[in-house]
């Protein structure tokens, strides 16, 4: 036999699309569960060819799934972060957009069950140890049509709000783990002013004026920051280190923190936001990076209650490259919950024929 067949669905979650698998079917395959991902993507290779992985990194995602037999969740949840060109699987970050897809995925499978209204179903995410709550509307105890539209996605989806319970510090142990609210990394002479922000995901944000975008224009901000990827990137990497999740610069994870440069809203938002995901630029806003963002925002003494000029408790509106975002920030039983509203739909369903061969150690392209 050389190759093996597994099944799996596609769906899109928020603005990121990730093939997702249940946690026994992954389990029966007679190959750690990296290479089974990477064969299954078609990587490294910058086309993805050989798989079905997007050749980027919103596209270039899996969700690992299965139900919570008898504990206090009802869906356990694992991402995985496929490399593309490279044959490396990220396991230390979530993906809040590809988290929206849980609950509707339980609730097809009948893991939960829909009430009548509103079902809620709690997600516990393995890579951070995060809950998550989500909450779907079922009328009549049925899944609603997928008609909700959200910036950018073409076509609409099933709503579901997606609220992070609590959560400061998941992965270092602090919200602010390099010690203090607001910090300045040099890269070349070069000070960028940063807050360094677990929450949701480990975040790294820098302000728009250590660039020379302060006041300047969407478009003004996409050219600098795409010329600027090489600073920025040694930003983030020295960022890890201050937060305690590498020893070195060099040897700083490719996904985790995530790094995005803030500066002043327009048009309505709170502030503006450019993203950058695997080291480009991303064309949208992860929701663990907006959550992460909305927490720094209810502190004074961080970049961003800076730029807005006040702290904000209650959530926050971002200009992002797709469009507007709102996040919501509320205690609930004496603890924080952050999220966003996204939606989510199925694409396809699949059994996905992975090659046993080895990975190769070159691609030609």
């Amino acid at each position: 036999m050389n190759e093996l067949t597994i099944n799996a669905v596609w769906m899109r979650g928020g603005t990121s699309k990730c093939w997702v698998f249940e946690r026994a079917e992954l389990e029966r395959a007679p190959l750690p569960l990296d290479d089974v991902l990477l064969r299954a993507f078609g990587s490294p290779d910058k086309r993805q060819l050989d798989g079905v992985g997007g050749g980027t990194s919103t596209t270039s995602k899996a969700v690992i799934l299965s139900p919570d037999e008898g504990g206090e969740y009802d869906v356990h949840y694992l991402f995985a972060q496929v490399g593309i060109d490279e044959p490396v699987v990220d396991w230390g970050s979530n993906c809040g957009n590809c988290s929206a897809v849980a609950a509707l995925y339980a609730l097809e499978k009948g893991w939960v069950a829909a009430q009548d209204g509103i079902t809620t179903v709690r997600v516990y995410n393995e890579n951070t140890g995060q809950a998550i709550v989500q909450q779907i509307a079922t009328p009549r105890g049925r899944l609603p049509a997928a008609d909700s539209p959200m910036a950018g996605c073409v076509y609409p989806g099933i709503a579901v709000n997606v609220g992070f319970e609590d959560p400061a510090g998941k992965t270092t142990g602090s919200l602010f783990p390099a010690g203090q609210p607001e910090t300045v990394i040099t890269v070349e002479g070069r000070p960028y002013t940063v807050t360094l922000v677990d929450a949701g995901a480990p975040c790294v944000y820098v302000d728009a004026a250590s660039l020379g975008l302060a006041g300047q224009p969407r478009g003004q901000w996409t050219e600098t920051v795409g010329d600027s990827l090489a600073a920025l990137e040694a930003v983030r990497r020295q960022a890890a280190v201050l937060m305690g999740l590498a020893d070195s610069p060099e040897a700083a994870a490719r996904a985790v923190p995530k790094l995005g440069v803030i500066g002043s809203g327009g048009d309505g938002a709170d502030l503006r936001v450019q993203m950058l995901s695997m080291g480009q630029l991303h064309p949208a806003m992860p929701v663990t990076g907006s959550v992460a963002l909305t927490l720094s925002a209810r502190y004074e003494g961080t970049v961003t209650a800076r730029i807005l000029g006040r702290t904000a408790p209650a959530g926050i509106t971002l200009d992002t490259p797709s469009g507007h975002l709102q996040t919501f920030a509320a205690d609930v039983s004496g603890l924080p919950v952050v999220g966003v509203s996204r939606t989510c739909r199925i694409m396809a369903q699949a059994r996905i024929h992975v090659p046993l061969a080895p990975l190769p150690k070159e691609v030609a392209v």
